[in-house]
């Protein structure tokens, strides 16, 4: 049976038959073109992002009669939009070594269209990569120094979490990508999705300098830690379209 799960719930739980699914094209690249007079060409003024695509199922539902129908449909509507204000995990029997991070989009009048049609849609509008359960995994090196291989065409944002005390220069390679943390107490970690440091749940950007944060490009990586670092533990979070 084809299934799609939201919000820590799956479809199959309220009977739901999925008859297709639709990725709206891939999402688009953020980007500015400027016109120059005397000049052939626009300059492309890359913002480095892409913009949000929407993921759409077609379901279909049925049951034997009217007060049932009802009653499962009040709780498919609870299930999809109790937590409208957030992204939540999707994954579905489609793509199984992926999932994205989306949130329900637009209205749902579920009963006016079963009623004509015997189906309905329901669309998630998500954020542009989709990520493999594969780069969830933690990759650890009892060392200073940790090798990665990025299997993915995109560049990723991981989560590190670095062991060890005082002073510690971080430094990704080939892109010599690097920050310094100062007064390195037990342990740091270092969110690049979320562009935050922190120990647990106390907040550590004070203790920490660089330009940017730590990323992995697609290829061979390594995560080079000058100073007292005797552990580094990775979740890479591969990532693709």
């Amino acid at each position: 049976m084809t299934y799609f799960t939201y919000n820590g719930r799956s479809s199959a739980d309220f009977g739901l038959h999925i008859e297709k699914k639709d990725v709206f094209s891939a999402p688009e690249y953020d980007a500015e073109f400027i016109s120059i007079p005397g000049r052939s060409g626009d300059i492309i003024n890359p913002n480095r992002r892409f913009s949000n695509i929407k993921v759409t199922y077609t379901v279909f539902l049925a049951r034997k009669n009217a007060p049932a129908l009802a009653d499962v449909l009040r709780n498919i509507k609870g299930w999809l939009y109790s937590e409208p204000d957030r992204y939540h995990e999707i994954t579905d029997s489609y793509d199984a070594e992926y999932f994205r991070y989306g949130v329900i989009s637009g209205s749902l009048d579920i009963e006016e269209q079963l009623n004509k049609v015997g189906s309905f849609t329901v669309t998630f509008n998500c954020k542009p990569y989709k990520y493999s359960f594969a780069g969830q995994k933690t990759v650890a090196a009892d060392a200073s120094e940790l090798t990665i291989t990025n299997p993915t065409a995109f560049e990723s944002r991981p989560y590190i979490k670095l062991y060890g005390s005082g002073t510690v220069v971080i430094m990704i390679q080939p892109q010599g990508r690097g920050m310094m943390i100062s007064n390195l107490d037990e342990y740091i970690e270092i969110d690049s999705e979320l562009m935050n440091c922190f120990k647990g749940t106390a907040i550590k950007n004070d203790t920490v300098k660089g330009a940017e944060f730590p990323a992995l490009k697609p290829g061979v990586c390594t995560i080079n830690c000058n100073g007292d670092v005797t552990r580094i533990e990775v979740i890479p979070r591969w990532c693709c379209l």
